[in-house]
């Protein structure tokens, strides 16, 4: 019977601290979008398209570093 004069103030203290941790976490905007997160794995990333002179010029990089010994 001793033992609940320690754990219901410790159990009151504990569920304060989450409702406060709770606001916190929706105030700063953890909650914001739980959706696109989600989804955005599902999709592959979509890669810029490279023109015809940066491909010349990546081809021309590639030539040069390229030595034959």
């Amino acid at each position: 019977m001793d033992s609940l004069y320690i754990l219901i103030p410790v159990a009151i203290f504990v569920v304060v601290l989450a409702i406060l941790l709770f606001f916190w976490a929706v105030k700063s905007g953890q909650y914001d979008d739980l959706e696109s997160q989600g989804k955005r794995i599902l999709f592959d990333e979509v890669k810029p398209k490279t023109t015809a002179a940066s491909n010349a010029t990546v081809s021309a990089k590639a030539k040069a570093d390229t030595h034959v010994d």
